[in-house]
């Protein structure tokens, strides 16, 4: 079985940048004018699953809970440093997640569209240490 997790939004162009840029993932595809929809897929073309960002002209009003989050689990302690870095470097703010799970367990940001990410600290498996 493979995942989509699709989510509208007001900026592509916003979220295009946020996720390629911090959190590393690849443009896999986009279309335009599809049925007035604009649209972005986001991932690696070796994960079985992918996020789709979608455009209308209908403004969204975003609804998130604290509790609606999307969580990475980097594969190495390079990897989170790396996120981690780039977070820094764009001035991005870290948050106080409402569940102390993942105070303890990660770092919590917001995309541009406000909703949680939370990069995971758990079950780094350093792949350069012997």
């Amino acid at each position: 079985m493979k995942l989509r997790i699709a989510r509208h939004t007001n900026d592509l162009e916003k979220i295009r940048v946020f996720y390629t840029t911090i959190l590393n993932l690849k443009v896999l595809g986009s279309f335009i004018n599809h049925d007035s929809y604009d649209g972005l897929f986001l991932g690696d073309c070796n994960f079985d699953w992918h996020l789709e960002f979608t455009k209308s002209n209908e403004i969204v009003a975003f609804n998130f809970n604290e509790d609606d989050l999307l969580v990475f689990y980097p594969e190495s302690t390079l990897e989170y440093q790396n996120i981690f870095n780039k977070i820094i470097e764009n001035n991005i703010t870290f948050q106080t997640s409402k569940n102390p799970y993942w105070g303890e367990n990660g770092k919590m940001i917001s995309d541009p569209d406000g909703y949680k990410i939370v990069i995971s600290n758990l079950k780094i498996v350093d792949k350069n240490i012997t």
